[in-house]
């Protein structure tokens, strides 16, 4: 990922299969924290993941969902809007 940095989180309320309306809720968002227009320069696009955990901050995924992050993000489904965006924009995502 050229340019920025991005921390996928994941946030659920139950773990039944996702099938219907309020399923984002049970899925990994991609969250941009910041990007690097160059190499010595962070500009902040809001508040980490990190912060969020820890300060009960609310961050913003590229889907547009806000909510603070608290769960293991490795235990639910990537969010399709998420990772289509993510795709659109050239970014490879983990596995």
């Amino acid at each position: 990922m050229s340019g920025g940095q991005v921390t996928e989180i994941r946030e659920t309320t139950t773990s039944s299969p996702v099938t219907e309306e309020g399923d984002h809720e049970r899925m990994a968002h991609i969250v941009l924290e910041g990007f690097r227009p160059s190499e010595e320069e962070f500009i902040s696009a809001g508040p980490s993941v990190a912060e969020g955990i820890v300060n009960g901050t609310p961050v913003k995924a590229l889907c547009g969902k806000v909510w603070v992050p608290s769960r293991d993000p490795k235990r639910y489904p990537l969010c399709p809007t998420c990772k289509e965006i993510a795709a659109q924009m050239g970014w490879s995502l983990p596995g």
